[in-house]
């Protein structure tokens, strides 16, 4: 279950500082790629390039290094459709914690297996039918004691997320003037948000799933539709922010964008072909809102855009490749 400091405490940016020196002490910076678009200097930062392909992996290791000793005896459960699983997984192997992590039934079965393979027990629930994750991970997490280990709606993972903000500002010499990054449920965002404070945020979604730019339109949390379109960027397929996360991109975050598969399948083969880099389609999605035109770089300052994710299925990805929508 989740402790009462998980359900009290506000990440803030001495969090994501603390968060960046503990990453930086295991891990080395992910590259920050130059590129041109429309004779414009663009970074792309290659979260893609992190141990288990993703960014994940900062957030689970700041969440799982600061349990208690009682807590990391009794394990942790999390939910995620593979990168979120894989980065929990690789920081729980490491440290000797157990982990179970709810994953859908349809998540690629690159992401089942890599997570299998770093030691996780996986229990697969029916994402096409309905069947509620997080529900699932609650019963588990009362009835094992194990800490629930929440992919955005958890202040350690916020601020853990954040540190590849810090990364990019340390790799420019300053502050960037805008960081678009790809949305699921907002923890990255929201960490990058804490990080950069200077900066712009701009989330990125899939058109359907895009719950966090009607959020910041509306002002209020705003979920996903019931039926919400198919998407292959199935690491972005969150129902919902929470309200940790809503606090930070309100205040931080002056609107959203949504793309389209085909903008996504874009990006990907852009990514391939000029940056060297394999992408899942969630990893894709700032990307591609710049190549079609809808993020617009600042006059002035440095523009980012995060590639958070390779973890792809190789059959589909080598279709996007062919394909030339």
């Amino acid at each position: 279950m989740p402790s009462p400091a998980q359900v009290s405490r506000i990440p803030d940016a001495d969090g994501v500082k603390r968060a960046a020196a503990k990453i930086a002490a295991l891990l080395p910076p992910t590259p920050l790629l130059a590129f041109e678009h429309e004779g414009r200097p663009v970074w792309a930062k290659a979260e893609s390039l992190q141990p288990v392909g993703a960014f994940k992996i900062r957030g689970a290791w700041n969440r799982l290094s600061d349990l208690t000793p009682a807590e990391r005896a009794a394990g942790v459960v999390a939910v995620s459709s593979g990168n979120h699983a894989q980065g929990v997984a690789w920081a729980a192997q490491r440290l000797g914690i157990a982990a179970t992590i709810v994953m859908p039934c349809d998540a690629p079965a690159v992401k089942l297996a890599a997570t299998r393979t770093l030691g996780a027990e996986v229990v697969l629930y029916d994402r096409p039918g309905g069947e509620d994750r997080d529900a699932i991970a609650r019963a588990l997490s009362e009835q094992t004691g194990r800490v629930l280990v929440h992919a955005y709606a958890d202040p350690w993972v916020i601020e853990g997320q954040g540190s590849a903000g810090i990364e990019i500002a340390a790799q420019l010499g300053e502050e960037p003037a805008l960081i678009a990054t790809p949305c699921g449920g907002g923890g990255l965002t929201a960490g990058l948000a804490l990080a950069c404070l200077g900066a712009a945020i701009v989330p990125v979604e899939p058109a359907g799933w895009d719950d966090v730019r009607r959020s910041l339109a509306s002002g209020r949390i705003e979920g996903v539709a019931r039926h919400a379109p198919a998407t292959a960027c199935d690491a972005l397929q969150t129902p919902a922010t929470a309200p940790v996360n809503f606090a930070v991109l309100q205040a931080r975050c002056a609107y959203g964008l949504a793309v389209t598969e085909a903008e996504v399948r874009a990006a990907q083969r852009f990514a391939f072909a000029r940056l060297r880099l394999v992408l899942e389609p969630g990893g894709a999605a700032a990307l591609a809102a710049l190549l079609a035109g809808k993020l617009a770089p600042p006059a002035r300052g440095e523009t980012v855009v995060m590639l958070t994710g390779g973890n792809v299925d190789p059959a589909a990805y080598a279709a996007v490749l062919a394909r030339a929508d």
